[in-house]
């Protein structure tokens, strides 16, 4: 696996997020009471951006349909809906994230 720099520590503090490119990847990297996570930032339902959802805590809300996602695994929290459809969405993946002085640096294969 390759580490590849995607921001650096004074970028991301507690509570916030951040869009990162890496290559063809768009990650959403989260800092949850210091320790910083990467999980692709394209819901797998509709292809929406995780970031610009409502993140708290350490959940993501889809903007699209209110699907939440844990940001440090990828896993589901709750299902969203649509109308009054309930949806069955996947989990999204997640990445190894690790720090080395400053540098915030996600696991990419």
């Amino acid at each position: 696996m390759q580490y590849v720099s995607a921001s650096q520590t004074a970028d991301i503090k507690p509570g916030e997020k951040k869009r990162v490119k890496l290559g063809d990847k768009v990650l959403l990297l989260t800092n949850v009471q210091g320790v910083y996570h990467a999980i692709d930032d394209r819901c797998p339902h509709m292809g929406g951006s995780l970031y610009e959802g409502v993140f708290k805590d350490s959940t993501i809300t889809c903007p699209r349909h209110g699907t939440s996602f844990d940001v440090t695994s990828g896993k589901v929290v709750k299902n969203g809906k649509i109308a009054f459809i309930r949806l069955n969405v996947s989990d999204t993946r997640a990445y190894p994230v690790k720090v080395e002085g400053s540098d915030i640096l996600i696991g990419i294969d």
